[in-house]
């Protein structure tokens, strides 16, 4: 079967309206993309118009929306206008956004799409990368959430959601996400919110744009704004919050994605579990152990790298360190309960970093590496026997040999530890 190429989109369209959240007036344009870019949200408001990759790595918040962020900028609420991309097989654009927030026109998924029709998208001679889910992966939440993404052929999402509310109940629906099902089932569902919720919402800084315009709004009575574009749209709606959500994943997704009760965290979740699979199943190593060795001056007890999987030079590496219960400091770490402690998490951590300055090594019999800082470190869950810790770390900033890193390691998709590094390159 062939490879599909990558798409953008061959002219600019602009959209205005309102932030959901946040309020305020706003517009977004949709650029074209270079190949291999993926899709970038472009902050115009602010000085020097700072870029925001949309990708797992820059997800800041899934409260009610999903928000990305690097640096000082965000933008929040992007799964709409995500999902709208995904379905119509968009890979590279750029989308330059006035404020904090993207439009939420009304409160569906269609003014985007009809959108990017206009938009005129076209091929690109470069592959588009695909992500193929070969092994089962699960992840669940609390209340009853869960999730289990198999083998497809494009993406499926069947899905449940369960509201004690008489207008919702219980729905389930099944939907092959591709351009026109997506277009007809899924982008025209509507957000959707609850009239006793919407003060406190305000009170804290959400839902200031909210309107019956925008949101089916639920109260004891039922619909306050009737009539429902379809019987299930509550359910449509959450179909089309997931396709945006696992767009983050930078690739078309190749699954059948069963989600009981999905929320924007239980999605980034499975995004991520599901990154971290593909990683594992899927790619060869771009440095084994001996090439590793040529370059980081550490050995047995102290080499916790096995290997290299993807580099982007001057920009990010991923690495993985697969545990045993063989490792000597399960000896003493602890007797009968043995977990590795958390500052070789971070060591093989920052080991994964100094690769990712191979370049900048040169003769690596010359040169070695020294981090300064660590800042900002977080134990999430303990990693035992067993676990394979991949890392995954994104170069902030490189400056005269100064290196500013943000790094973190997952065990099945999730976050054991995170850290921030300044390292420096120096003569031996």
């Amino acid at each position: 079967m062939s490879v599909p190429k990558q798409r953008t989109v061959s002219r600019e369209i602009t959209l205005e309206g309102v932030g959901l959240h946040s309020g305020a007036s706003c517009s977004l344009t949709f650029r074209a993309g270079e190949p291999g870019t993926g899709v970038q949200f472009r902050r115009t408001d602010l000085a020097g118009s700072p870029q925001i990759p949309a990708d797992l790595a820059h997800v800041r918040a899934t409260e009610l929306g999903t928000t990305l962020g690097a640096g000082e900028a965000t933008v929040m609420t992007v799964e709409h206008v995500l999902a709208a991309l995904a379905a119509l097989e968009i890979d590279n654009a750029v989308l330059d956004v006035s404020g904090p927030e993207v439009p939420i026109l009304d409160g569906s998924f269609q003014t985007y799409v009809a959108a990017l029709g206009d938009a005129r998208p076209v091929e690109q001679a470069v592959d588009a990368r695909v992500v193929t889910v070969s092994e089962p992966v699960a992840v669940s939440g609390k209340d009853g959430q869960s999730y289990v993404a198999t083998r497809g052929d494009g993406l499926r999402v069947s899905a449940s959601i369960d509201f004690g509310h008489a207008a919702i109940g219980r729905q389930f629906g099944s939907f092959a996400v591709g351009r026109e099902v997506f277009r007809e089932a899924l982008a025209p569902a509507r957000t959707f919110g609850f009239a006793a919720d919407a003060e406190p919402l305000r009170a804290r800084g959400l839902a200031r744009g909210a309107s019956l315009e925008n949101t089916v709004v639920l109260d004891e009575n039922g619909v306050m704004n009737p009539p429902l574009r379809f019987q299930d749209e509550f359910l449509r709606h959450k179909v089309g919050d997931l396709v945006g959500d696992l767009a983050l994943l930078g690739a078309r997704i190749h699954a059948h994605v069963v989600a009981e009760r999905p929320s924007h965290k239980g999605n980034i979740t499975l995004a991520k579990a599901i990154d971290s699979s593909a990683r594992q199943t899927s790619r060869v190593p771009v440095l084994d152990t001996a090439q590793i060795m040529k370059f980081l001056p550490h050995r047995y007890p102290m080499l916790l790298v096995d290997r290299i999987t993807e580099i982007e030079e001057g920009k990010r590496i991923v690495g993985i360190k697969n545990v045993t219960i063989n490792e000597p400091f399960f000896q003493g770490h602890y007797p009968g309960h043995p977990i590795m402690p958390g500052v070789l998490i971070v060591e093989a951590m920052a080991q994964v970093g100094g690769l990712l300055l191979m370049k900048e090594l040169g003769d690596a019999g010359d040169k070695v590496v020294y981090f300064m800082t660590m800042d900002n470190v977080k134990f999430r869950r303990p990693v035992v026997p067993g676990d394979t810790l991949v890392f995954e770390l994104e170069v902030l900033q490189l400056r005269r040999g100064v290196c500013k890193m943000r790094g973190e390691g997952r065990v099945e998709g999730k976050v054991a530890a995170e850290a921030e590094f300044m390292a420096s390159i120096v003569d031996k």
